[in-house]
């Protein structure tokens, strides 16, 4: 540009100015703030289990996996040592409890006796009675003098103790022993630490020590933190918002994201549409996962795991004859044995069979270590079968399979399910009652009356259909099984509302919709066989395609079915038993029980790590201040599920 171009310029800016328009600034170039990275070893994954914690930087290639125990000291002398049971539960102490048991064994021995090895010849039974006569005959031998195992040293009274150490602490100390987690579910009671409170104290005590000791985070350091929280898919909704409260206020977490163990399961296996059977410990919940979304319907818990296996495995083996006869399921040390016992000798091969020779040794605190003797022949069978015959659990008088629990509503989330579902019925009447008028409009007053009675009696039976927020009682636990036919299917009814499937509560979907839950309801009370579970559990899928990908792919997670001959086991029952509708669209029913030859325990625990670093995970981050300011409404908006 010349001097003489400028000067035009300049002059044409100083005719605006006078005119008054003035000419623009040009900001200074200042770049736009880069969306925060998150640094994948800030990440810190959870995935609480009812016998193990799995925790664990989303870097690393496995969790630390820590008994999920803790050892409390006793605050007064004297006071009464509690140690909550660990094999032992409520239901095994009913008088027709042992009659169910037997009953159990019965149909599992029919089974058994009745299939053909892969030779096409029939297994040889195997009486308990062949097994008692060798083993009532075996004394243990001497191994050491002395186990190199010892109590854990408590001489300077530390006021809790964690994961190993709370197991071996002497039965004569004084400490009493807690498992915050009872078959997924926070375990509350009315003894000694089994209220709320208590169990979330134990809860952060266990995960921070956890933390400081195995992972070497400083707790002071959790504000630089994020944490991916894994949770079970039948869950309380309190207990959840109490957990995500410690994680945040208590703990000190930046963020959290709350995501459920089926998907994340799907996420650790790399599929993306499974129906997921997680066996755990004390729970087995079964349920259908598309595109990373958990379908709601379909979700089931059964309230048995690898624990139960284990507590029959010992039954079959004493009817045999146990040669280690001091043996207890109250003793803490015994249960870890028989735990071990179970993963070693138990199987669901059916070419193997006939008596085998087994030896194992016990080391104990201040006793010698010995070595036993054992033979058995088919308990070892038996055992994990009973996992499709619960009745050989002998369980009496306690509910075996739950649903998830429509929101009772809560305080601090004005606009929860109750309220969009009388929101969406007023806006259903509003828009017919537009619609009828502008069909048949009618001269005079009497349109105004008509449609104020007809709406008034709509309103009284949206309130029937859907009672307001704390008209009945709060989920005791997380995911208490229905109690009533009724609220079965007042449940499905308004979940499928809610979620835009019955717009209008149409005749014909809704009776569908009540037929289902009244399926599922006549289970309640007595105990699903998990080949049962998981053809209820897609049965309930709301199309052919989706329950034709869900028979396609059967993902087994959790450590339960961790047994040899497992996965054609499953497989075989499954194809057995689904409707012959879907045997000409299904190839191939696929069971996998070790997804990418990995550890299925880890499973879901990877998925977390995976999901962690997804970009479409930042948008489910749930910060410090956020959860202070607008609490449990945050869950609502983040979740990545329907809560």
């Amino acid at each position: 540009m010349t001097q003489t171009d400028r000067d035009v310029e300049n002059g044409r800016d100083r005719e605006k100015e006078q005119r008054g328009v003035k000419r623009p600034i040009v900001p200074a170039t200042v770049p736009e703030p880069a969306q925060e990275q998150i640094q994948a070893n800030f990440l810190v994954v959870i995935h609480p289990g009812s016998r193990s914690l799995r925790i664990g930087r989303a870097t690393d290639t496995l969790p630390v996996c820590v008994p999920h125990v803790i050892a409390r000291r006793h605050r007064q002398l004297g006071q009464p040592r509690r140690e909550d049971p660990s094999l032992l539960r409520h239901g095994l102490s009913a008088a027709d409890s042992s009659e169910q048991r037997q009953s159990g064994l019965k149909m599992i021995d029919q089974v058994i006796w009745s299939r053909k090895m892969s030779n096409g010849v029939r297994r040889t039974p195997v009486s308990a009675e062949q097994a008692r006569l060798y083993n009532r005959q075996i004394r243990p031998a001497v191994l050491e003098p002395h186990s190199k195992v010892s109590w854990t040293n408590t001489t300077h009274q530390p006021q809790y103790l964690v994961g190993e150490e709370a197991l071996h602490v002497n039965p004569s100390d004084c400490y009493s022993l807690h498992w915050p987690v009872c078959r997924g579910h926070l375990n509350l009671h009315s003894g000694p630490g089994g209220s709320l409170t208590s169990v979330l104290i134990d809860l952060e005590n266990i995960w921070a020590h956890t933390l400081q000791k195995q992972l070497e985070i400083p707790l002071k350091d959790l504000k630089y933190y994020r944490c991916i929280l894994l949770i079970p898919d039948i869950y309380n909704r309190q207990h959840v918002k109490e957990v995500v409260n410690m994680l945040l206020v208590k703990m000190g977490f930046s963020a959290v994201v709350v995501h459920q163990e089926s998907v994340c399961a799907t996420f650790g296996s790399g599929l993306s549409s499974a129906c997921v059977v997680d066996v755990g410990d004390q729970k087995t919940s079964v349920c259908c996962v598309e595109d990373g979304v958990s379908h709601r319907s379909s979700r089931l818990c059964l309230a048995y795991g690898g624990s139960d296996v284990t507590r029959c495995f010992f039954w079959l083996m004493q009817r045999a004859g146990f040669p280690y006869r001091e043996c207890q399921l109250s003793n803490k040390l015994d249960c870890v044995l028989l735990h071990q016992l179970k993963e070693s000798f138990c199987h669901l091969d059916q070419d193997i069979s006939g008596l085998q020779d087994h030896e194992f040794r016990t080391r104990f605190p201040e006793s010698p270590v010995l070595l036993y003797q054992l033979r058995l022949g088919d308990e070892k069978l038996q055992a994990p079968m009973a996992l499709f015959y619960p009745a050989a659990f002998g369980i009496v008088g306690q509910k075996m399979t739950s649903l998830l629990h429509r929101s009772q509503g809560d305080s601090e989330d004005p606009h929860d399910e109750h309220f969009l579902l009388n929101t969406q019925s007023k806006q259903d009447q509003s828009s017919r009652a537009t619609a009828d008028r502008r069909a048949f409009p009618k001269p005079g007053g009497g349109e105004g009356e008509s449609n104020k009675c007809d709406n008034s009696s709509r309103a009284t039976a949206d309130r029937r259909a859907f009672p307001k927020p704390g008209g009945g009682e709060g989920e005791s636990s997380m995911g208490d099984p229905l109690e009533k036919g009724s609220l079965a299917q007042d449940l499905e009814l308004s979940q499928a509302q809610a979620e835009g499937l019955v717009p209008g509560a149409e005749a014909e979907e809704s009776s569908a919709l009540v037929s289902r839950s009244s399926a599922i309801s006549q289970f309640e009370g007595k105990a699903l066989g998990m080949d049962k579970a998981i053809l209820h559990s897609i049965d309930s899928c709301g199309s052919d395609e989706t329950k034709r990908k869900m028979y396609s792919c059967v993902l087994v997670v959790g450590g339960g079915l961790m047994f040899p001959g497992a996965q054609e086991f499953l497989q075989q029952r499954i194809l057995n038993k689904m409707p012959p509708s879907f045997r000409c669209l299904v190839e191939n029913v696929e069971v996998i029980t070790r997804p990418k030859d990995t550890d299925a325990r880890v499973t879901a625990w990877k998925g977390g790590s995976v999901l962690a670093c997804l970009d479409t995970t930042q948008e489910l981050w749930i910060h410090q201040r956020e959860w202070q300011r607008f609490g449990v409404r945050m869950l609502r908006e983040r979740a990545a599920f329907v809560w």
